[in-house]
């Protein structure tokens, strides 16, 4: 069992505090992935988690036990880190299994073991090399194998694919996900890129200047993001922001441009920021003329940044359009897909029945 109670926990360096009351549960055997901008705590709660960092205030429990106290090597944890931290002058196999040689293990237990995690990350046939022998995936693979030889309650990750080249974050994303799903460990992983959470994650925390913003599936945290933040943070390209003020089931923006919502918005005559995402934005002979600022073809669909409303705004469109730079491109904003945010607190507005 390896479930995770995270409650109130805060951490200052000095007068500076750079948490504030995190909690965050997490069920045994799920995967939890903190994502945030850089400076927004995510890996110094995760090494608090660890043990690396103390703790301020608040509480930490690996199931059920509090380790607040703990050093890591009795927290049960296994922490893979964005450098890899390999033995250069060990084998894949002796790197795999050090931590065992290091408890007195047998040499029969650690030769299985290290064979087990070797067959499921596909290993076997490099255990006789050193790490300078190998591919960056292959030495994230060992920094893996690892942390799984040690069967622990949980795994940690810190950015483990922050050093290796696009195609190989999309092969290792698909592998880490598939070992989680055939060893069910409970899983804390930290990251930046927001396309690595939704991907992984069974849920995710977004952080933000030390403080939790939105504990949610990716789904969830896509289709109804609770504040600005986690609106403009989760989704690529951003979700469209155009402030304005809420009248008769539309929203005016500031140039005059007239949207209508697709129900009775609760906070009518308020100033409020309507949010659209790219692919809500549809071409329409009778929608509002835009100008084509920009045109970025992808492959699968092209993103086109226009200028409505008086605010450069970006659609995604899945059929083939030709158009250019100064050209107009009549648009509207899917009414039933909106989003409304108070403009002064930034949180979720209600929007014809939905909160």
């Amino acid at each position: 069992m390896g479930s995770v109670s995270i409650r109130e926990a805060r951490k200052s360096y000095g007068a500076l505090e750079v948490l504030h009351g995190v909690s965050v549960e997490i069920a045994d055997g799920e995967f939890v992935v903190l994502v945030g901008p850089s400076g927004c705590g995510k890996s110094t709660l995760l090494r608090m988690l660890a043990g690396l960092e103390s703790i301020s205030g608040g509480e930490i429990a690996i199931d059920g036990r509090v380790v607040n106290a703990l050093a890591p090597k009795e927290r049960d944890i296994a922490m893979v880190f964005q450098s890899y931290a390999l033995y250069p002058h060990m084998t894949v196999a002796e790197n795999m299994g050090f931590s065992l040689k290091l408890g007195r293990r047998p040499r029969e237990e650690i030769q299985d073991r290290v064979g087990t995690a070797a067959r499921t990350l596909s290993l076997d046939a490099l255990l006789d090399r050193q790490p300078r022998q190998l591919s960056g995936g292959q030495r994230q693979r060992v920094a893996m194998g690892r942390a799984m030889v040690r069967a622990p309650a949980v795994f940690l990750f810190d950015e483990p694919l922050s050093n290796l080249d696009a195609k190989l974050r999309v092969q290792m994303r698909a592998e880490i996900k598939q070992n989680h799903q055939r060893l069910r460990t409970t899983t804390v992983y930290v990251t930046h890129d927001q396309i690595e959470a939704m991907t992984m994650a069974d849920r995710i925390v977004v952080m933000n200047g030390g403080r939790v913003e939105q504990i949610g599936t990716p789904l969830e945290l896509y289709e109804r993001p609770a504040n600005l933040f986690v609106a403009g943070f989760i989704g690529s390209p951003a979700m469209n922001l155009l402030p304005g003020r809420i009248a008769e089931g539309a929203l005016t923006a500031e140039d005059g441009t007239r949207i209508p919502l697709g129900g009775a918005a609760s906070a009518r005559g308020s100033a409020a920021i309507l949010g659209a995402r790219p692919e809500h934005i549809v071409i329409d002979p009778a929608g509002v003329p835009a100008e084509v600022l920009v045109v970025e073809p992808t492959g699968a669909d092209t993103h086109v940044t226009l200028r409505l409303a008086g605010q450069p705004v970006v659609g995604t469109f899945r059929e083939r359009i030709t158009v250019r730079p100064g050209e107009r491109l009549p648009v509207r904003l899917d009414p039933e897909r909106l989003h409304l945010f108070d403009a002064e607190t930034g949180q979720r507005l209600e929007q014809g029945g939905r909160a």
